[in-house]
């Protein structure tokens, strides 16, 4: 993974395991720079020094930049080296205006850190950077939040924008990104629609705020306002916006281009203008389960081994992933981080307040723990199997009172393990001569799993068409609730609510006719002995597989406390094969599609977080969703300074449902990055011991 210059050495300091921040810097320090607005200076500009923390900026320092639009500052004092700095620059004279007049619609911003930079380009490029990555801390020129998602944004804006020069991140044009997705052509066309109001383009910065203007808010009156807008609404005025470009910038007679100080910019009216980031490395490979930990750092369950000839008959485990916020790889490289029973792990993945990793494995049909801060196994070797009892486990999660709960998906199982004491563990849902040894528990190819403000554990069936519902304390007392075929995940929203993805939604009755077929073929198959159980498990994900890409489908329903089921929602046929769910802090939910490759928010029970008109269930993002490096997704996590973080699963699905593929593919099955949405959510506490909570 490239890195700007120094980043890496900042991010050791920022993101390292401990987090162990100094109390306080002395610093007598000096940044020197320039204020420019399409690609010339910007004279007689007030730039503004401001540090800020949870409880909001403060002003360290100000001038006024020269003829040539630079400029020096010096702060002394001490500051607190946990808060983040950022400059801002307001009014001024754009050399490239025909205009000598000061231009009061200018704001622009640069977010630097922790420290001061000896020099800083403030300019359209780092505008866009700082209130994308901050959309969901910024109010005008005032940044403010909770300091660890303050330092999560500040942290990602050097992806996406060199603060010494004003040109692009290193992360913005790599090979995973420059060449592969449109958010470099987004940025570059962001930018140069606001450099038209930067350089008072005729009518350009009435026309901007017009279009930047939220649902029933009133008009911005600066850019940098303007910028914000978007970046918080990035499906409104999507059209409209895009549309700036050709009446600021039309293409002059006689040539191909367009004349702006930022190329490639878009040919295309996106659906959206989100900026999202491609990421890999780390052991990242087929992801399965991800969560996000208390420093934000993002983690994986990685179901096979980067570079192996995995396919859906034959597998190599892989291990599990940690990447810093700013995604930069912390894991190793290939092999992730193996050791203590580890052996592909599945969707559960979980974090204890002892800064242990619950993980659980699918090929090792084991439950493993890790240190959080190191990635060491804590578990034996072998992981915890309970004597050979368990099968292929999925779902995993940490209660607020420290039980841990998993389930095995093969054995149609429940593991509870006692303030996370595996030699107290039980197995739940057990069957004997077909009756349930436990009361009435009774769990279905069980997959996701969840804790509500009641204490009341919440599982997804996916063998089936229900979730089951009891108290934690009471197992006996199990309730079945209906909702569409073949369940998988679930998030509790503050309410208590549960809302559960339907990887199958509510199929026709020739779709039921395909999936009862499938069903008895591959019973057929195993009564004649001719499957083992991996057989079986590869058989069934193949069949499943061929359901979702023959009659796509999927929604997400919601359950309410008193267990009424509301919907089915699927944002207009934009969910299909919802794999992932998560909760932001505005009770808006977010679903991953695996085969539509989006990302669907959903306007949750507050409604009045929500766009005016919307009600629940009713869709925020526009009718593909959010889209951007996407493939065959699986998991979705949001952090404490609104990224959203989506796992690519698959990429080829023919090699990997080959017995044997064809060489030159034999390693593409699997997907290899994750895609993050800068600052499209409102921030979440991390990580997710029980229901979600705003940050």
């Amino acid at each position: 993974m490239n890195l700007v210059k120094g980043q890496s050495l900042i991010f050791a300091v920022l993101f390292s395991s401990s987090l162990s921040w100094p109390a306080s810097a002395s610093a007598a320090d000096r940044i020197e720079g320039q204020v420019k607005g399409g690609g010339s200076p910007i004279a007689k500009a007030d730039v503004t020094l401001w540090v800020t923390t949870g409880g909001g900026p403060r002003k360290l320092a100000q001038t006024r930049t020269a003829d040539d639009g630079s400029f020096q500052l010096s702060t002394t004092g001490k500051n607190d080296i946990a808060s983040v700095l950022y400059l801002t620059s307001e009014g001024g004279i754009a050399k490239a205006a025909a205009s000598t007049k000061i231009n009061p619609a200018i704001t622009m911003m640069a977010t630097l850190g922790t420290k001061p930079l000896p020099h800083v380009t403030i300019n359209e490029l780092t505008t866009v950077a700082s209130a994308w990555t901050g959309a969901q801390f910024l109010n005008g020129s005032s940044l403010s939040g909770n300091a660890l998602g303050l330092r999560i944004a500040a942290g990602n804006v050097p992806n996406l924008v060199d603060l010494d020069t004003g040109g692009w991140g290193a992360v913005i044009v790599n090979p995973l990104n420059g060449p592969q997705t449109s958010t470099l052509a987004k940025f570059n066309t962001l930018a140069n629609i606001l450099s038209a109001c930067i350089v008072a383009k005729a009518g350009a910065c009435n026309k901007l705020f017009e279009a930047a203007t939220p649902p029933g808010a009133v008009a911005p009156t600066d850019t940098l306002s303007a910028a914000q807008n978007i970046a918080r609404h990035p499906w409104h005025n999507a059209d409209k916006i895009f549309g700036l470009l050709n009446e600021f910038y039309p293409v002059p007679a006689g040539k191909r281009y367009r004349e702006v100080a930022f190329i490639p910019y878009l040919y295309f009216a996106p659906s959206a203008w989100t900026l999202s980031l491609v990421y890999s490395g780390g052991g990242f490979y087929g992801v399965g389960g991800a969560a996000i930990d208390s420093e934000g750092n993002f983690w994986s369950n990685n179901n096979w081994l980067v570079g192996s000839q995995t396919t859906i008959y034959q597998q190599f485990g892989g291990g599990n992933g940690k990447f810093a916020p700013d995604g930069t790889p912390l894991s190793p490289m290939i092999t992730g981080y193996r050791g203590g029973g580890i052996d592909s792990p599945g969707w559960g993945i979980a974090f204890s307040a002892d800064d242990k990793v619950w993980v659980t494995n699918l090929i090792g049909r084991t439950i493993s723990v890790l240190d959080r801060k190191t990635g060491k196994p804590l578990s034996p070797e072998t992981g915890y199997d309970f004597d050979g009892r368990l099968g292929q486990m999925q779902g995993v999660l940490v209660a607020p009172n420290g039980d841990v709960w998993t389930v095995d998906n093969e054995n149609s199982q429940v593991v509870h393990l006692p303030g996370g004491d595996v030699s107290k563990g039980r197995i739940l849902g057990r069957t004997v001569d077909g009756k349930p040894v436990d009361g009435t528990l009774r769990v279905k190819g069980p997959f996701g799993i969840a804790i509500d403000q009641q204490d009341r554990i919440w599982i997804t069936n996916s063998g089936s068409n229900t979730v089951t519902r009891f108290p934690a304390s009471d197992p006996g007392r199990a309730e079945e609730i209906e909702v569409g075929f073949s369940p998988h995940a679930v998030a509790i929203d503050s309410r208590g609510n549960a809302w559960v993805g339907n990887l199958l939604g509510h199929p026709g009755t020739m779709e039921k006719i395909a999936l009862i077929k499938q069903k008895l073929e591959s019973k057929a198959e195993a009564l004649e002995g001719s499957m083992s159980a991996d057989a079986m498990a590869a058989n069934m994900w193949v069949n499943l597989w061929n359901i979702l890409s023959e009659n796509p489908g999927g929604d997400v329903s919601m359950i309410r406390p008193d267990g009424t089921v509301h919907g089915p929602f699927n944002a207009g046929g934009a969910i299909t094969g919802p794999w992932g769910i998560a909760i932001d802090g505005n009770d808006h939910v977010w679903v991953a599609s695996s085969t539509s490759h989006s990302v669907t928010q959903l306007c949750g029970v507050r409604t009045e977080t929500c766009p005016p008109g919307l009600k629940t269930g009713d869709p925020i993002t526009p009718s593909e969703g959010y889209i951007g490096g996407l493939q065959i997704v699986a998991p979705i996590a949001l952090d404490p300074a609104g990224n959203a973080w989506v796992g690519n699963g698959w990429n080829d699905t023919k090699a990997g449902f080959s017995k044997v593929p064809p060489e030159a593919q034999s390693t593409q099955f699997p997907a290899h990055t994750i895609v993050v949405f800068v600052g499209v959510a409102k921030p979440v506490r991390t990580p997710l011991i029980g229901p979600a909570k705003a940050q």
